[in-house]
């Protein structure tokens, strides 16, 4: 972050010039408004990370927003127990330990016969609980709990209001902090004792990057729209109470107004102000709004 704040500083204001107003078609009758230009040369915007797109057309999602968890599915958690009771002989895993089907945990010699046999893995996963330790007799507990969180279930509550709206294989877009997945419902399932549905979606998580419990926002794609022209909703910016976007020319950032329209959580139709494939800024603009923020804050000093 100290490193971010350093190379901000180095953004040098080169002035002002007339702006569009956002209210207004035509710039050569509406000049009341300034807007300030930012220079930046093309090293220091790549290690700012200031990313550009070009302003075109987009096909809008209209969608739902429903809310939920992430779960296991039952199939995904096995609970080991002993076969026979006895005495643990030996314990070949501990939690932690990744394990696939047939892997050997345990031996225990059977109280009855005698005779050692082997405890193994009865699904692949991660040992999650151990309830065994050699010289212990098994009872009748669970000696070891494997969990394999390679999928996940996202569940969405969906209230009576949203029913009429929510059907299986329906696109769906999975949100949490640091995710967006596209996916499909997999399910619509009644609940048995809640006022609610519950739409099931299967996730992959090969990467282990989910984990259950975890609160998910999720928007059910119910139609799409055409935009002649839009942009990304992360580019847009108010200043002085008009949104619009850093428009880039060579190394010169200007922040122009925008006439907004429909919008989903990707893009934002633009009604007036940007022509077709004018290269703005797409990500990390807020960057520009603070240098000329900070720009005006020092003319008023």
């Amino acid at each position: 972050m100290k490193q971010i704040v350093i190379l901000i500083t180095t953004i040098v204001t080169l002035g002002a010039m007339p702006a569009y107003s956002a209210g207004d078609h035509s710039t050569k009758e509406h000049k009341e408004s300034q807007e300030n230009f930012s220079r930046i040369e093309a090293d220091m915007a790549q290690q700012l990370w200031i990313v550009t797109s070009a302003a075109a057309s987009q096909t809008l999602e209209q969608s739902i927003p429903l809310y939920g968890s992430l779960i296991s599915g039952p199939e995904q958690i096995s609970h080991v127990r002993a076969r026979f009771e006895g005495l643990i002989k030996s314990v070949a895993v501990t939690i932690g330990d990744r394990v696939k089907t047939g892997d050997l945990l345990a031996e225990v010699e059977s109280n009855d016969s005698l005779k050692v046999y082997r405890i193994r893995a009865p699904i692949s996963g991660r040992i999650m609980q151990r309830h065994a330790n050699t010289g212990e007799f098994t009872q009748d507990q669970v000696l070891f709990s494997i969990a394999n969180l390679d999928t996940l279930w996202a569940e969405l509550r969906v209230f009576p209001s949203r029913q009429s709206s929510v059907r299986e294989g329906q696109a769906v877009r999975i949100l949490d902090r640091e995710n967006r997945i596209d996916a499909k419902i997999d399910h619509v399932v009644p609940s048995l004792d809640t006022p609610y549905q519950l739409a099931r979606i299967k996730l992959k998580n090969t990467d282990q990057t989910l984990v259950p419990g975890l609160m998910v926002q999720a928007h059910i794609v119910t139609g799409q729209l055409s935009a002649d022209l839009a942009v990304s909703r992360n580019a847009i910016q108010e200043i002085e109470g008009r949104q619009g976007v850093f428009v880039k020319d060579g190394e010169t950032y200007s922040f122009t107004p925008l006439v907004l329209g429909r919008q989903d959580d990707a893009f934002v139709e633009v009604l007036a102000g940007l022509a077709e494939g004018s290269e703005y800024v797409s990500d990390n603009s807020y960057l520009l709004k603070a240098d000329l923020e900070k720009s005006e804050a020092e003319h008023d000093h």
